[in-house]
């Protein structure tokens, strides 16, 4: 009995000297692990694709929503929304350069206008034409600076917040800018995707200042100086082509880069900056949401009875 007494006495303090000891890395089968080859996948390097989506997170994410967001990141569903619209826009506006010869591609003149897609003030009834003005660009300028920024931006939006999120900021742009068009320039044509564009720009801006300290303050100065660089000489060229060229032919407006940017602004910032949280119980999605509905509600009216366009 002393003997047996002993052992487990023994025993027990040997298992105190173990707990007490540093622990070492060991494989499932309690084999120790002796280099870094040998190590679990948790410890191993990260590879190109995790590296990307450690970018993402960075340019996209404040830092206290990195972590979840590589947790569950696993590029599935991919982008296949902002993909897909941009081949949309992009076969559009090769089929009507085929359809309707141009002397050239960089200005798109017979084909555009008299499209069933392009808005035009006097046939705003067809009501799809608010969204479908977007598959169509006036030139080779104007349908590449679109698709590069909605690719640039939207690819990387997409892949943090999902198809669902980005598509509704997108044509919410559209559909803001189509609108706003309507009641400050009633008299003017509209094409192209610059509201949808613009929607993803402001929300993307919205989230980069108010998150500046936590997304890196060195790249925050970076990323809101080319927005506001791209966003000026976007506008400009906009208020130049409006008020100051002198060509034959419709106007387009340049009202819709407004009403895409506030859009993006608003419900883009709720929806971009809103990243593993429920948007129902965010009391900004509904002044959001309810101020877009006021808004798109007093468009209509607006278009019924007191537009002066014909």
């Amino acid at each position: 009995m002393a003997r047996v007494h002993c052992f487990f006495r023994t025993a027990a303090m040997g298992d105190i000297d173990v707990e007490q000891q540093e622990p070492f890395p060991v494989d499932r089968d309690g084999r120790p692990l002796r280099g870094e080859e040998d190590q679990p996948a948790g410890g191993r390097k990260p590879g190109c694709c995790e590296r990307f989506q450690q970018s993402v997170s960075k340019w996209m994410l404040p830092e206290d929503s990195r972590s979840k967001y590589l947790e569950r990141t696993n590029c599935c569903p991919p982008p296949i929304f902002i993909i897909l619209i941009s081949i949309g826009e992009l076969a559009v506006f090769i089929y009507y350069a085929v359809w309707k010869p141009q002397k050239q591609w960089v200005t798109l003149d017979e084909g555009i206008w008299n499209s069933p897609l392009s808005y035009k003030p006097e046939n705003r009834q067809e009501a799809w034409r608010f969204f479908s003005y977007m598959f169509v660009h006036a030139g080779v300028e104007h349908i590449f600076g679109n698709l590069l920024m909605q690719l640039l931006l939207g690819i990387p939006l997409e892949l943090v917040h999902k198809g669902f999120e980005v598509g509704m900021v997108y044509l919410a742009g559209v559909l803001a800018g189509s609108l706003a068009s309507s009641i400050f320039d009633p008299l003017s044509a509209l094409v192209g995707a610059s509201g949808g564009v613009y929607a993803l720009i402001g929300g993307y801006f919205m989230n980069a200042v108010v998150n500046f300290r936590e997304m890196i303050p060195l790249l925050g100065v970076f990323r809101i100086m080319v927005i506001v660089i791209i966003v000026g000489t976007d506008f400009g060229f906009a208020f130049y082509r409006r008020f100051v060229q002198d060509e034959a032919g419709m106007k387009v407006s340049f009202v819709a880069h407004f009403g895409g940017i506030v859009a993006g602004m608003t419900i883009g910032y709720v929806f971009f900056s809103a990243y593993n949280k429920k948007l129902l119980k965010d009391p900004r999605f509904w002044l959001c949401i309810v101020g877009y509905v006021v808004f798109v509600v007093f468009a209509v009216l607006f278009n019924i009875f007191l537009s002066p366009a014909p």
